[in-house]
């Protein structure tokens, strides 16, 4: 049993409205120390022999947060806040930070570029949400859909693939150099799921513009053939009245 236009749209609209709330869980990890938001990062490190350190420190968008109570305890936020320890963004110091972070700038960099490639991407997810509202009615909402869910699954992935690299590199360094680290099980969690989520919305937008499509050239055809057969009855009588017109007069 195939499945309509309506079904396919709602589904995919749920998919992304779930994508959206995960990426803003993520986005928003560090702002506050309130739950879930203070359970939210990317790396943790056993930071406590650097100077002016926390003892145990987090990295988020906004800042590096220490722990207390297993949570986030996050002061000021910095939006696009870099991964760079040595740098005077971090901890400013060179002192017992580990020799794959010093004289390279490869994790400001690609820990940098994750936020604008995320608020892009979060963008065009929001717009093919709303125009999955339409979707649900009509073909053309499903394809236009399906391309905007498209983009943004394609910002999101070069984004969870920038967050993977960065901080599984920054955690082998911290466990090379003896200071034992882990990634955030919750954030990695939720950006995969949500490019997976993305992926499915834009199938399922795609499959039902296409249902749509095949119900419209079906309905076509069967009016076409409809008509067809309407004239070709008229055709048959009118030949039929012809032979017996021809058969009284001989």
């Amino acid at each position: 049993m195939g499945f309509s236009r309506a079904t396919l749209g709602f589904t995919g609209l749920f998919f992304m409205a779930a994508s959206i709330l995960l990426i803003f869980l993520t986005l928003l990890g560090g702002v506050r120390n309130s739950n879930p938001l203070n359970q939210i990062y990317f790396l943790q490190a056993d930071t406590g022999n650097i100077p002016g350190a926390p003892t145990t420190s987090r990295w988020t968008f906004w800042n590096i947060c220490g722990v207390a109570n297993g949570r986030n305890d996050c002061g000021e936020t910095h939006v696009n806040f870099p991964f760079d320890p040595p740098s005077h963004r971090n901890f400013d110091t060179t002192q017992n930070v580990p020799q794959e972070f010093i004289g390279t700038k490869h994790y400001f960099l690609m820990s940098r570029f994750m936020f604008p490639f995320l608020i892009i991407g979060l963008f065009f997810a929001v717009c093919s949400f709303f125009t999955g509202m339409l979707a649900i009615c009509t073909r053309i909402a499903g394809y236009l859909s399906g391309f905007l869910s498209w983009i943004a699954l394609t910002f999101q992935v070069i984004t969870t693939c920038l967050m993977t690299a960065v901080f599984v590199q920054g955690r082998h360094a911290f466990n090379s150099n003896g200071q034992n680290a882990s990634l955030g099980v919750k954030a990695f969690a939720f950006m995969w799921t949500a490019s997976v989520c993305q992926f499915l919305s834009c199938l399922l937008y795609c499959l039902g513009g296409a249902v749509g499509r095949k119900d419209t050239s079906s309905g076509y055809s069967g009016r076409k053939e409809r008509r067809r057969g309407f004239f070709s009855s008229q055709r048959s009588n009118s030949v039929r009245s012809q032979k017996k017109e021809t058969n009284n007069y001989a």
